[in-house]
């Protein structure tokens, strides 16, 4: 079964753009993982990034959490963003039409 996760990063305001300049630079590298469904950046109006992401399993999200792509990412980050980021993950509860009740 598929996994959702929302990841909440906020960037210190000095480091806003270095810190989605990294999180833009993993993009690729992530979407070439294996279980990697969906991850898919988006920017909130308080300059928040936020990350949606659907995995095909749990198994595949745990190996993300362990991939060079994930911890480069995090060694990029450090230092650099207002607090730890805000991580939900998330079972679907399809209903509705299949194409517009489920990631």
């Amino acid at each position: 079964m598929s996994v959702v996760v929302v990841a909440t990063i906020t960037p210190q305001s000095e480091h806003a753009r270095a810190v989605r300049e990294a999180v833009l630079s993993a993009v690729p590298q992530v979407h070439a993982e294996e279980g990697c469904e969906r991850y898919a950046p988006h920017e909130a109006r308080d300059g928040s990034l936020v990350m949606i992401e659907q995995w095909a399993s749990p198994e595949a999200l745990a190996a993300h959490g362990r991939g060079e792509p994930f911890t480069e990412l995090s060694r990029q980050l450090e230092g650099k963003l207002a607090g730890t980021p805000e991580l939900q993950v998330l079972s679907p509860v399809p209903t509705g039409d299949d194409a517009k009740g489920v990631l």
